[in-house]
Protein backbone atom coordinates (compact mmCIF):
# COMPACT_ATOMS: atom_id res chain seq x y z
CA UNK A 1 0.00 0.00 0.00
CA UNK A 2 2.87 2.38 0.82
CA UNK A 3 4.53 1.87 -2.85
CA UNK A 4 1.04 3.00 -4.15
CA UNK A 5 0.56 5.93 -2.25
CA UNK A 6 4.43 6.92 -3.34
CA UNK A 7 3.51 6.23 -7.29
CA UNK A 8 0.02 8.22 -6.87
CA UNK A 9 1.78 10.89 -4.96
CA UNK A 10 4.79 11.27 -7.63
CA UNK A 11 2.01 11.78 -10.48
CA UNK A 12 0.18 14.07 -8.46
CA UNK A 13 3.23 16.18 -7.94
CA UNK A 14 4.33 15.64 -11.85
CA UNK A 15 0.78 16.84 -12.75
CA UNK A 16 0.54 19.88 -10.51
CA UNK A 17 4.13 21.29 -11.72
CA UNK A 18 2.76 20.69 -15.63
CA UNK A 19 -0.27 22.46 -14.88
CA UNK A 20 1.75 25.52 -13.47
CA UNK A 21 4.32 25.16 -16.81
CA UNK A 22 1.44 24.94 -19.40
CA UNK A 23 -0.45 27.71 -17.71
CA UNK A 24 2.97 30.06 -17.85
CA UNK A 25 3.33 28.86 -21.36
CA UNK A 26 -0.10 30.11 -22.74
CA UNK A 27 -0.79 33.72 -23.98
CA UNK A 28 -3.40 35.79 -22.55
CA UNK A 29 -6.23 37.12 -24.17
CA UNK A 30 -4.62 40.59 -25.20
CA UNK A 31 -2.43 38.53 -27.07
CA UNK A 32 -5.15 37.35 -29.46
CA UNK A 33 -5.26 40.75 -30.90
CA UNK A 34 -1.23 41.08 -32.42
CA UNK A 35 -1.97 37.42 -33.85
CA UNK A 36 -5.17 39.26 -35.92
CA UNK A 37 -2.80 41.50 -37.39
CA UNK A 38 0.09 38.75 -38.44
CA UNK A 39 1.86 38.60 -35.49
CA UNK A 40 3.74 35.38 -36.83
CA UNK A 41 1.67 32.64 -35.05
CA UNK A 42 0.18 31.68 -38.50
CA UNK A 43 3.81 29.95 -38.81
CA UNK A 44 3.85 27.83 -35.48
CA UNK A 45 3.49 24.10 -34.88
CA UNK A 46 0.09 23.98 -34.44
CA UNK A 47 -1.02 26.72 -36.97
CA UNK A 48 -2.88 29.86 -35.82
CA UNK A 49 -5.21 28.98 -33.52
CA UNK A 50 -3.99 25.30 -32.97
CA UNK A 51 -1.70 25.92 -30.12
CA UNK A 52 -4.47 27.85 -27.85
CA UNK A 53 -6.90 24.63 -28.19
CA UNK A 54 -3.97 22.08 -27.64
CA UNK A 55 -2.65 23.86 -24.70
CA UNK A 56 -6.00 24.42 -23.13
CA UNK A 57 -7.23 21.32 -23.22
CA UNK A 58 -4.03 19.60 -22.09
CA UNK A 59 -4.44 22.02 -19.06
CA UNK A 60 -7.56 20.76 -18.56
CA UNK A 61 -6.78 16.80 -18.88
CA UNK A 62 -3.70 17.56 -16.47
CA UNK A 63 -6.23 19.50 -14.12
CA UNK A 64 -8.90 16.30 -14.09
CA UNK A 65 -5.57 13.88 -13.20
CA UNK A 66 -4.59 16.39 -10.12
CA UNK A 67 -8.05 16.42 -8.74
CA UNK A 68 -8.32 12.80 -9.08
CA UNK A 69 -4.93 12.14 -7.30
CA UNK A 70 -5.68 13.99 -4.71
CA UNK A 71 -9.20 12.55 -3.87
CA UNK A 72 -7.58 9.45 -4.14
CA UNK A 73 -4.92 10.40 -1.88
CA UNK A 74 -7.19 12.41 0.48
CA UNK A 75 -8.66 8.77 0.77
CA UNK A 76 -5.88 6.68 1.41
CA UNK A 77 -4.68 9.13 4.24
CA UNK A 78 -7.72 8.59 5.99
CA UNK A 79 -8.37 4.58 6.15
CA UNK A 80 -4.54 4.58 7.40
CA UNK A 81 -4.68 2.87 10.55
CA UNK A 82 -3.88 4.95 13.88
CA UNK A 83 -1.24 2.72 16.43
CA UNK A 84 -2.84 5.57 19.24
CA UNK A 85 -5.30 8.32 19.66
CA UNK A 86 -2.83 11.63 19.33
CA UNK A 87 0.62 12.44 19.70
CA UNK A 88 0.43 14.44 23.04
CA UNK A 89 -1.27 10.76 24.65
CA UNK A 90 2.16 9.28 23.36
CA UNK A 91 4.42 12.55 24.88
CA UNK A 92 2.41 12.01 28.35
CA UNK A 93 3.00 8.09 28.12
CA UNK A 94 6.81 8.18 27.72
CA UNK A 95 7.49 11.12 30.35
CA UNK A 96 9.11 9.82 33.52
CA UNK A 97 6.88 9.20 36.93
CA UNK A 98 7.27 13.15 39.09
CA UNK A 99 9.54 12.71 42.21
CA UNK A 100 7.96 12.08 45.23
CA UNK A 101 10.10 15.08 47.42
CA UNK A 102 8.99 18.04 48.63
CA UNK A 103 10.15 21.30 46.09
CA UNK A 104 11.79 23.29 48.91
CA UNK A 105 14.29 19.97 49.85
CA UNK A 106 17.62 18.97 48.18
CA UNK A 107 17.26 15.23 46.90
CA UNK A 108 20.71 14.69 47.81
CA UNK A 109 21.63 16.18 51.23
CA UNK A 110 17.94 16.72 52.16
CA UNK A 111 18.38 19.93 53.06
CA UNK A 112 16.18 23.41 52.31
CA UNK A 113 17.66 25.11 49.04
CA UNK A 114 15.60 27.98 49.48
CA UNK A 115 13.17 27.52 47.05
CA UNK A 116 9.39 28.43 48.32
CA UNK A 117 8.32 25.15 49.44
CA UNK A 118 4.78 23.49 47.84
CA UNK A 119 1.43 25.27 48.96
CA UNK A 120 -0.47 22.39 50.21
CA UNK A 121 -3.51 21.37 48.45
CA UNK A 122 -6.26 23.04 50.99
CA UNK A 123 -4.04 26.20 50.24
CA UNK A 124 -5.81 28.68 47.53
CA UNK A 125 -3.30 30.28 45.02
CA UNK A 126 -4.95 33.49 44.90
CA UNK A 127 -4.66 34.14 48.74
CA UNK A 128 -1.04 34.19 48.53
CA UNK A 129 -0.70 36.62 45.94
CA UNK A 130 0.78 39.69 47.57
CA UNK A 131 -1.43 43.19 47.37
Amino acid sequence: MNFLFSIILLVHVISAAAIVGLVLVQHGKGADMGAAFGGGASGSLFGATGSANFLSRSTAVLAVVFFATSLTLAYSASNQTKSFGSIMDAAVQSLPAPDSTPAGTDQKAGTETGAPPAPANNEVKADNIPK
